[in-house]
């Protein structure tokens, strides 16, 4: 079952924050730290952000099994972009001990067909390229790049 993460959610949330983080630190260690992105303060601000919506999978018992942090964005009266509305998914997340059940992807469907019913033009998100196996996650759903980031590192 899918559903809006609340507060009793935040430990679990914590604990898949820090898989995320760890995945990136081994990936980037010269951007990423080991630690978590949010803390419980602050989840419990973005769970009251209707601009912010988190999706959870649980079990059934309710135990959080991943999440989806997402975000709408939108530019209004911009001098170059449309005025369209994205729901951006900020952080996607399924616990290392469930991942190859489908979790990711029923997430992702949910995000999806949230954002086609609250009037978004379309669903986007960023990856990084050291993220081989969710960039891969992401082309099985369909997603295809809309932008690529680039960097020279001046060391």
């Amino acid at each position: 079952m899918i559903r809006f993460a609340v507060e009793k959610d935040i430990p679990k949330i914590i604990d898949l924050l820090k898989q995320v983080c760890l995945v990136h630190h081994n990936g980037r260690p010269d951007i990423f730290k080991v630690g978590t992105k949010y803390s419980a303060e602050e989840l419990k601000v973005i769970l009251k952000d209707e601009t912010r919506p988190i999706f959870v999978s649980v079990d059934g018992n309710d135990c959080v099994e991943g999440y989806c942090f997402c975000i709408y964005q939108q530019h209004l009266d911009s001098g170059v972009l449309t005025d369209i509305k994205t729901l951006y998914i900020d952080d996607l997340c399924v616990d290392e001990t469930l991942r190859g059940k489908h979790i990711g992807k029923k997430l992702y469907e949910y995000a999806l067909k949230f954002a086609k019913e609250t009037g978004c033009y379309n669903l986007t998100l960023n990856v990084w390229s050291c993220n081989q196996s969710a960039l891969k996650f992401y082309e099985s759903l369909g997603l295809a790049p809309q932008k690529i980031g680039m960097e020279i590192i001046l060391k």
